[in-house]
């Protein structure tokens, strides 16, 4: 995973060149992207190393105290999204798998993440709905099931603070976005969530270039 880039418009070479002028990955990470990688295709469902330094700087620059995570797979991106937090900064991890995120609490024991994260099995809209309404997000980060990100944006956005933040991945989706002869689930999904927010007068945002298109949304 760190050697062949996720981004379609990326070489490998410019790929390697971006892994090469951002913060190394250290030893938790470098493992973890070699186990995920043993599950076969579906490690793709792991975001990228640039991607990763991206969390962590971002969530810095932020000032995040408290984030959420919908879809957590083996733990990569929850990692760097912590190790981003203020001190005293806590994180909250939504997945239905209890396989995939046995693996992630590994490496967050590893990592010296433990104390700040906390797991939640199930489905993240009805997790997300247990939220006390008083209760503040800095950052959230969408990273699932595609038909639902609509439902896990509408539950977030009223949590999270003003000038706050939510992260959506997988939103050029390989470029089909713009392929007319595309049209599976995720795909329209995808479509109809960026046509969405786009005009959502409650957010400002961008699709970014990064990983496979990642959403940055600031709330007004």
């Amino acid at each position: 995973m760190a050697d062949a880039p996720k981004s379609f418009f990326l070489s490998p070479e410019l790929h390697g060149y971006l892994v090469a002028h951002a913060p190394p990955i250290d030893d938790v990470q470098r493992d973890l992207i070699a186990e995920t990688a043993e599950l076969g295709g579906i490690s793709m469902m792991q975001i990228s190393p640039e991607q990763g330094a991206f969390l962590t700087n971002l969530t810095k620059i932020v000032g995040v105290q408290y984030a959420i995570e919908v879809g957590t797979f083996t733990g990569y991106s929850s990692i760097c999204i912590a190790r981003g937090l203020r001190d005293g900064g806590h994180m909250l991890c939504c997945d239905v798998s209890e396989e995939w995120t046995s693996v992630a609490q590994r490496y967050w024991k590893r990592a010296g993440l433990d104390d700040r994260i906390v797991l939640q099995l199930g489905p993240a809209v009805e997790t997300l709905r247990t939220i006390p309404p008083e209760h503040q997000i800095d950052l959230a980060f969408i990273d699932a099931d595609k038909p639902n990100y609509k439902a896990y944006y509408e539950e977030l956005l009223p949590h999270v603070r003003p000038d706050g933040v939510i992260l959506v991945d997988n939103t050029l989706w390989a470029g089909s976005v713009i392929d007319p002869k595309a049209d599976d689930e995720n795909v329209r999904a995808i479509r109809a969530f960026n046509d969405y927010v786009a005009a959502d007068d409650r957010v400002e945002g961008s699709i970014l270039t990064i990983g496979d298109g990642l959403t940055l949304l600031r709330k007004k």
